[in-house]
């Protein structure tokens, strides 16, 4: 209540104009996707967050939309692996954080978020195993695709699923029974066995690819 809806509004005009005007001066493409994620984020903020599943979709889209907008901007070859396991990654924390939600608040959730009238714990449950093996599925194929081995110079880009088939579990585990997806940076930054893990991933990667 302490800034008028007219401020709000002149304000958020403004810095979304100023950002699509630097982001065109920085690249053509990486302009037309920030132009792309802020129509998706109008449109998710006024009609679509209230379509069930349709909702936790286009929270997907925008990792995947920065992720091109990354790969646009230093002039690196988008790969189809980049946005597939980007996707599903995505979905896979957006469907926890939908249920850390729907648990936390009970008879509450819906006066918070619409759509969780429309989820309950056991459809959410089915989403994350589907999404959950597919990002499994989706990673180790990548590791082994052709075309990876022959650009990277390896084959052993495999050995890092063992990391990444832990940390997976690691977050399913601290959303089923530590009831913590709620904030999934928050997470990653504060659970130290996630932490270690992804210094492990990282280290193997460049042992791998450079040693």
């Amino acid at each position: 209540g302490q800034l008028s809806p007219q401020l709000a509004t002149t304000v958020a005009i403004s810095i979304s104009t100023i950002s699509l005007i630097l982001a065109f001066c920085l690249n053509i493409p990486f302009g037309l996707i920030a132009l792309i994620y802020l129509g998706v984020n109008l449109a998710y903020s006024q009609i679509l967050k209230h379509i069930v599943i349709i909702d936790v979709m286009i929270v997907a889209l925008g990792f995947v939309l920065r992720a091109l907008a990354g790969g646009y901007l230093i002039g690196v070859e988008i790969s189809a692996w980049l946005i597939v396991c980007t996707i599903l990654l995505a979905l896979l924390l957006a469907f926890g954080k939908r249920r850390h939600e729907l648990v936390l608040l009970e008879d509450r959730a819906p006066s918070h978020r619409r759509t969780l009238d429309e989820y309950d714990p056991y459809l959410l449950d089915q989403m994350i195993s589907i999404v959950t093996a597919s990002t499994v599925v989706a990673y180790a194929l990548y590791t082994m695709a052709p075309e990876v081995e022959t650009k990277l110079q390896t084959s052993h880009l495999n050995l890092t699923i063992p990391f990444v088939l832990y940390g997976i579990f690691r977050y399913l585990y601290l959303v089923h029974r530590k009831e913590q997806g709620g904030n999934p940076t928050k997470m990653l930054l504060t659970d130290w066995p996630l932490l270690v893990n992804v210094g492990l991933w990282l280290l193997a990667l460049v042992l791998i690819l450079y040693l």
